[in-house]
């Protein structure tokens, strides 16, 4: 079975994965988040029903903001005869309260949910509103990350790593809790990296946290290799991000091979648990290493990409078969 996800008049270009993961490129998207998916499966990802071959048979149709576009992909799809599922790109529970905030909304979502085959959910927290919406299937499947592929290894020795990296960015979105996380960095006496995407208001909030300690301020845009590998200079991410959403930093730091605590994301939840202490994590190299053997070894079984490809198949041969 290859994938194909349609992101109906979306931004991101139509890309294949004939080689799963494929080598790390970045000038093109990761196979990450919604695009892995596609790659597990060797499948693809588009923009534009009429782009997708007709031995991709399966469809994932991602909702987002205006509606009216998916049902429309729907609806074609379901005339070619597809089996189609659905599922919200942006899916924190934040987003997705913001995204059917209208009467239009609303309605467009019960009348896609009606016409679908299924739905599935990158979250726990979404699968009974796909339900409730009118799908007769909803399933979480957790966005998987290539960790059978060692290309897309990015660890450093530990010897190599120190501080905390902070996995937020967001001052504005309360869920997200960023300024918690960097209070509680401020008094751990260890390095502490952070993103900043709001120039100089940004700055200033952060020099309000930090007036003379040790933090490394990125300001500028990375691609994602590069984004990695400063991550992986790091020996902790560290996030307080309440938001239920899928969880890509959690699955980020799989990737570098390092352990990440304290956020509620699907990846977090199934990778890292209840997460372990912080403090022990910077000062106890034998926890270090054992946190980061379990959360390995939990994410081959649930979030690779062989897993969950398996995963994806059972699921749309059951929509296939309804």
């Amino acid at each position: 079975m290859q994938l194909a996800v349609l992101n109906p008049g979306g931004r991101d270009p139509e890309q294949r994965f004939p080689d799963g993961a494929g080598a790390v490129d970045a000038r093109a998207h990761a196979p990450v988040n919604y695009h892995a998916y596609a790659a597990c499966t060797r499948g693809g990802f588009f923009r534009d029903v009429r782009a997708i071959p007709a031995e991709m048979r399966p469809v994932l149709v991602l909702l987002r903001k205006d509606l009216k576009p998916a049902l429309v992909a729907v609806k074609a799809l379901k005339a070619e005869g597809r089996t189609v599922a659905i599922s919200w790109k942006e899916s924190g529970q934040h987003q997705v309260a913001q995204q059917l905030d209208s009467a239009a909304n609303l309605s467009l979502f019960r009348e896609i949910c009606a016409l679908a085959d299924g739905a599935l959910s990158s979250t726990p927290e979404l699968v009974r509103l796909y339900i409730s919406g009118g799908v007769n299937v909803s399933e979480f499947i957790p966005t998987p990350y290539p960790l059978d592929d060692t290309r897309w290894d990015f660890s450093r020795p530990l010897a190599e790593r120190s501080g905390v990296f902070i996995g937020t960015r967001e001052w504005d979105v309360p869920s997200r809790n960023h300024a918690a996380a960097l209070l509680r960095a401020s008094v751990l006496g260890v390095p502490v990296t952070v993103f900043n995407p709001d120039g100089r208001s940004g700055r200033k909030k952060l020099d309000a946290i930090f007036p003379g300690g040790s933090l490394h301020v990125i300001e500028k845009r990375l691609d994602y290799p590069g984004y990695l590998r400063e991550m992986a200079k790091c020996r902790v991410v560290f996030q307080l991000d309440s938001s239920a959403v899928p969880g890509q930093v959690a699955g980020d730091a799989l990737l570098c091979r390092m352990p990440c605590t304290g956020g509620n994301g699907a990846v977090d939840r199934v990778a890292f648990g209840e997460g372990a202490d912080l403090r022990k994590l910077l000062d106890d190299d034998a926890a270090w290493h054992a946190a980061v053997n379990a959360s390995q070894a939990r994410a081959r079984e649930a979030l690779s990409f062989s897993a969950c490809a398996v995963r994806l198949r059972e699921f749309f041969g059951s929509l296939a078969g309804a």
